[in-house]
């Protein structure tokens, strides 16, 4: 049984206003909000970080952000810094993922100054990882998951890697109703595992969290989390729903007690 404290992180994307976004926190405090096996992390929009910040004083949840820039202030119209995270104890930053590759062009080099960006600020980064549907059929999965890793995390200090937190995230299987079966979710986690080893050492990358975030939902959550590299989840419309969310929550509770 892994030593890894699971994570389950909810990525709200663009929806819920701060209005919205504390009545959902209501919902999960009661529900989970004392939960201590399993940490879970809410990312909100940018508009109801303080918000939903205020609203989960006290309980077990956590804060995240979206997304941020890596410098630390400046002409950057609409771009949000580490320290301006930190200033509402954000305590995770989504890094990397697919839509902001895609539809706004972020690059690897991009990522990585972020990632290193977030960890001077002491954020912890979650880095998203993962391949197109092409690129699966082409069998360029682990090309591009290698590339993805060695270029986000270039230049991560050793002595902060810990702080490190990875989402392989299929392309293909994001808001498509696809998934990975849970052994071709696991051999990618173990192959980043091995990444990660390569360039930290074994027993530091044993203690690195690996979520997967390609459309985790209750009825594939127990299969998911059973695998002994899958550490959790990045959830992206599962995590709209008090419900829905509160399934994903228990099921990595049962894989700690499993």
């Amino acid at each position: 049984m892994s030593k890894r404290t699971p994570l389950i992180a909810g990525n709200w994307k663009m929806n819920k206003t701060a209005t919205e976004g504390v009545e959902l926190v209501k919902a999960l405090a009661a529900a989970v909000g004392i939960e201590s096996s399993v940490n879970v992390v809410l990312c909100p929009p940018f508009t109801a970080l303080s918000a939903v910040g205020a609203a989960i004083e006290g309980t077990h949840l956590g804060l995240g952000a979206q997304n941020m820039h890596d410098k630390t202030s400046g002409a950057f119209t609409g771009e949000i810094s580490a320290s301006m995270l930190r200033d509402l104890h954000v305590t995770h930053v989504i890094i990397g993922h697919s839509e902001r590759r895609s539809i706004f062009g972020e690059d690897d080099a991009f990522a990585n100054r972020k990632v290193l960006a977030s960890l001077a600020s002491s954020l912890k980064p979650i880095l998203c990882v993962g391949e197109l549907l092409s690129e699966r059929e082409a069998n360029q999965t682990m090309e591009v998951v290698r590339r993805q890793i060695e270029l986000g995390l270039a230049g991560v200090p050793a002595a902060k890697a810990e702080s490190l937190i990875i989402a392989y995230e299929p392309v293909w299987a994001i808001g498509t109703g696809k998934t990975a079966t849970p052994a071709m979710a696991q051999e990618v986690h173990a192959f980043i595992r091995k990444l990660l080893a390569q360039q930290f050492g074994p027993e530091t990358a044993a203690r690195i969290l690996i979520l997967y975030g390609g459309s985790m939902k209750p009825d594939n959550a127990d299969a998911l989390l059973a695998e002994h590299d899958i550490d959790g989840g990045l959830i992206g419309g599962a995590s709209l729903e008090a419900k829905s969310f509160v399934d994903l929550v228990r099921s990595a509770v049962k894989s700690v007690t499993r």
